[in-house]
């Protein structure tokens, strides 16, 4: 292991993360997110697309320079040991991460500057300093900024005189460097300024050829910045943006009700004052400036992020113009009408009725999630409805969930509710439904323990003239109605008594204090997952020892459980194929003689983020296939609530092959994953173009008739 005592060279360490057996889950990461930054060079897509993209790439890297980056420093400031997968303690490893994640935001400017930016007027629209407008439209920006930004700007001292001011995370700043003109002792002061971020980034001017300016809001703040220090000195203005360490952990206490929420909320404001990780600032900042920053927030150069004036600071603000009313027409390609049921036999029928007779498959965004949020707004005002059960971890601002529970308590139906309150970076928005809830007599239960709620189920009882029935609704997604349109995850709703009895007992342990026997179904964590998935796979390794066909396939967001990584590296020995589609981190090396000669990966990233998990097990011909909310991870298997579920009718089998057979064949969004941890896009070797974001459209009954995998 190479300690941080006396660091080597990053040429040794990057040798010796290039021969660990794993790949490092940050570094792994960071080429997620290169693949992101991809979409935004497909040529075929629009301007305002191409920007989506690129506006994804920048908050994908705040929310990592927050977690992950913030979680290394956890370790380096408290003198803790760490090593990461590839075997480098924290201190070297800091050194290369920050150096590729420099490179990341390197490339991401160049990018924007040399390809996107020029493309801006031929598409309606231009991003212009005040000193590129007209005099008339000067006029109208410094009105503006009497009128609207100055009242709300408040610059704050820092000298002997008054302490560091606490900044904002995820804001735009200045740092103004003055002098009073009758300082004898002729010392610069600094002063802070936080940009609104209450008003939108840019100001527009619509021009007389319907073309718009899009005026940078901190252009306008910096060309009027002497109203903020009249009758003093400017020396330097400084451009920066900061995130905050805000990887936390919560310690819960018998008193759930409150103890655990107030904590919440003191940690919700220490992610509002975390340690600095990164700043990002305009080229060439003044020296003295950068120099009481560092010292203040114990930083070097490595964490500062030094932007072109061409580019910018915070590329998210351009959802402004992406999402602009004038570029509705000109912003995406039209999608194909989604599916409202898989193979829909019944037309009009009611669901209730329907699910009495089959169970339904649902595959968003190609199917929709109507059926979903249908059901539970019958169950609402169904008088026959007894009870609804649900696990929630994210929802939509204006939710159509959360106003079915509200309605349902209010028309006494017992309504239960596991809000998962620590749900990353929607902890403010989850608490404040999850109180609305409980107001209207919803039970709510806040998370359970010190795990965190991440499986996806739902439980309506309805008791109707024959008999009692259970629906179910089992799922990879979250129940958040504008996600399901831009992410691939799989559901299966159903009356099965088999899956009703599972789902029964698992909110019983999730709610009360149960620990049932066996599920017939279901497989959860942190109970069992890990030890059951590794089992399916030693029983594939094992039919490949003995010459009975074997195969494994399995699609994942991210792959990281090291003892789950092993175990197919030995089924891999063993002469079993394994392919996996892992969108995001992959910590396994594949390809590698010897180790993992077996094993294909590849990466799936394009006008969808996929979100499904899927684990298929080739059983000697006789399939076992899961579908639920898990990665393999070690959070996934140890400190998590998660549930699988085995699909036991051979049609919903077959569709859930189908969707790992096309994503095999996918060669438009598809990277294949090399040895050494780099993705290359996969080689189409003559085959016609297959885009699963668009075949998955066109499924039928007779398309999955004849998958196999093997």
């Amino acid at each position: 292991m190479i300690e941080s005592a006396g660091v080597k060279p990053l040429e040794l360490a990057n040798k010796h993360i290039q021969e660990s057996n794993y790949i490092s889950r940050d570094l792994s990461w960071l080429k997620f997110n290169y693949r992101v930054l991809d979409q935004a060079k497909h040529i075929d897509r629009s301007i305002f697309e191409r920007l989506k993209f690129l506006a994804i790439t920048a908050s994908n890297l705040d929310e990592f320079c927050t977690i992950r980056l913030g979680s290394l420093y956890n370790y380096i400031d408290y003198g803790k040991e760490r090593y990461d997968y590839s075997g480098l303690r924290e201190t070297p490893f800091r050194q290369i991460l920050l150096a590729e994640t420099q490179k990341f935001v390197r490339d991401q400017n160049e990018y924007y500057i040399r390809k996107l930016k020029p493309k801006f007027e031929k598409n309606g629209f231009r991003i212009v300093t005040c000193d590129a407008l007209p005099v008339e439209d000067c006029a109208r920006v410094d009105q503006y900024f009497q009128r609207t930004i100055y009242p709300m700007l408040t610059p704050m001292l820092f000298d002997s005189y008054h302490t560091f001011p606490v900044l904002k995370y995820n804001r735009i700043l200045f740092g103004v460097i003055t002098k009073a003109p009758h300082d004898l002792n002729n010392q610069q002061r600094f002063s802070f300024i936080q940009v609104p971020s209450n008003i939108p980034r840019f100001f527009e001017i619509k021009n007389a050829d319907e073309s718009i300016s899009f005026v940078p809001i901190e252009d306008i703040i910096r060309r009027n910045m002497q109203h903020l220090f009249r009758n003093i000195e400017i020396e330097a203005i400084n451009l920066f943006r900061i995130n905050r360490n805000g990887d936390f952990t919560l310690e819960e206490s018998e008193d759930i009700e409150s103890n655990f929420l107030e904590e919440l909320k003191k940690k919700l404001q220490t992610r509002r004052t975390g340690r600095v990780v990164r700043i990002d600032i305009e080229e060439n900042p003044d020296p003295s400036l950068i120099r009481m920053l560092k010292i203040q927030w114990d930083l070097d150069d490595a964490n500062i992020f030094q932007i072109p004036k061409a580019g910018m600071i915070d590329f998210t603000g351009i959802n402004q113009i992406i999402n602009h009313r004038d570029f509705k027409d000109k912003r995406l390609h039209p999608r194909p009408p989604v599916k409202p049921l898989s193979f829909p036999e019944q037309g009009e029928s009611d669901l209730f009725d329907i699910l009495k007779q089959r169970d339904i498959l649902l595959h968003h965004p190609y199917n929709s999630m109507e059926p979903v949020l249908e059901l539970l707004e019958k169950a609402a005002d169904d008088p026959l409805v007894l009870s609804i059960k649900i696990t929630i971890y994210r929802l939509s601002k204006e939710s159509r969930v959360s106003a079915a529970l509200l309605r349902a308590a209010e028309n006494g139906k017992h309504v239960s509710v596991l809000f998962e309150v620590k749900a990353r970076f929607d902890e403010e928005n989850n608490l404040r439904e999850a109180q609305r809830l409980q107001k209207a007599g919803c039970f709510v239960i806040y998370g359970v323990s010190s795990l965190k709620t991440h499986t996806k189920l739902l439980l309506i009882v309805r008791n109707e003239p024959d008999r009692v029935y259970r629906y179910v609704h089992l799922s990879s997604g979250n129940y958040n109605e504008i996600t399901s349109q831009f992410y691939t995850d799989i559901g299966l709703l159903s009356t099965n008594e088999a899956y009703a009895n599972d789902v029964s007992d698992f909110f019983n342990v999730i709610t009360g204090h149960s620990q049932p026997a066996a599920y017939r179904n279901l497989i959860t964590s942190p109970r069992d997952m890990r030890i059951q998935l590794c089992n399916l796979i030693r029983r594939e390794a094992e039919n490949a020892r003995q010459g009975i066909p074997a195969g494994i396939v399995i699609k994942l967001n991210s792959l990281q459980d090291r003892e789950f990584i092993d175990t197919l590296y030995e089924a891999s020995q063993a002469g079993v194929p394994i392919k996996l589609s892992i969108r995001g981190m992959c910590c396994l090396r594949p390809g590698r003689k010897g180790l993992s000669d077996n094993i294909e990966v590849i990466s799936i990233v394009g006008d969808y983020l996929e979100h499904s998990r899927i684990y298929y097990f080739h059983n000697a011909g006789n399939p076992k296939v899961y579908i639920g909310s898990a990665d393999a991870m070690v959070r996934s298997f140890d400190r998590r609530i998660e549930s699988l579920f085995l699909l036991e009718q051979d049609m919903l089998r077959k569709q859930v092959m189908n969707i790992l057979r096309y994503n095999l064949k996918d060669n438009v969004n598809a990277y294949t994953m090399r040895e050494d941890g780099t993705y290359v896009i996969k080689e189409q070797n003559g085959e016609p173009l297959f885009n699963v974001h668009r075949e998955f459209y066109e499924v039928t009954r007779e398309t999955i008739m004849d998958v196999s995998l093997f």
